[in-house]
């Protein structure tokens, strides 16, 4: 049997053999690295998840994403930190993060984390039809790009989702719960405050057609075709 390989990078030693020790008695096949330096080194397409810790010496861990997003390195990452201010979370999310976890932090949450994420990745949220389209819009699912008249939107896998889950039922409010069951169900630990982190996020990639995810205040959020 092949168990998942995860790279963790801290530069808490001990943090790093705390983890290590749980996320091995849970299957996992573990591997450290004390900087984001030595991460980019070890770091190959055999991993299916890295444990990154924001703040340390030399590169951060935002900028480790970055790094790994820009030459189109898609494996998933999720944020290890202290910093907890929806700032923080909206930086995390936009250079391609997948979750964010706050320090101090629970084994028990890290370990459901990182199997609901895994998980995502192994059955992704796709609709029956292959493209949905208004107007200048065009969500390819088969491709899983965005296209805005003749540019090319750039989203991270959640992101792309939530935008399908809207366009899929156009003009109809989801609420923030119900977003997070559809987007997020198998991910424990979500608050509506991650909804409307990654819907700032969507609105700032989509540009001229931002005013498409609109909030209906007490309700939720909708694709308002209205606005098209």
């Amino acid at each position: 049997m092949i168990y998942p390989k995860i790279l963790i990078v801290d530069d808490d030693a001990v943090i790093c053999e705390i983890l290590e020790f749980n996320l091995a008695n849970e299957g996992f096949d573990i591997t450290c690295a004390y900087s984001a330096e030595e991460a980019l080194e070890k770091l190959t397409s055999a991993y299916s998840l890295v444990l990154l810790d924001v703040m340390m010496g030399g590169m951060s861990g935002y900028k480790l994403t970055e790094i790994l997003r820009r030459n189109k390195n898609q494996v998933p990452v999720i944020f290890l930190t202290a910093k907890d201010t929806e700032n923080d979370m909206l930086t995390g999310f936009s250079v391609g993060g997948d979750d964010y976890i706050s320090k101090p932090f629970s084994i028990k949450e890290v370990v459901a984390r990182v199997k609901a994420v895994l998980k995502r990745y192994e059955q992704p949220v796709v609709p029956v039809s292959r493209k949905i389209s208004f107007s200048d819009v065009t969500i390819d699912l088969e491709l899983k790009e965005v296209v805005v008249g003749t540019e090319r939107i750039l989203l991270t896998k959640t992101e792309f989702e939530l935008l399908t889950l809207l366009a899929s039922a156009p003009d109809r409010i989801f609420s923030r719960g119900e977003i997070i069951d559809r987007v997020w169900k198998e991910t424990p630990f979500i608050t509506e405050r991650t909804v409307d982190v990654h819907i700032t996020r969507l609105r700032k990639k989509l540009g001229q057609r931002a005013a498409l995810v609109s909030n209906r205040s007490g309700y939720g959020y909708r694709f308002n075709t209205s606005n098209l």
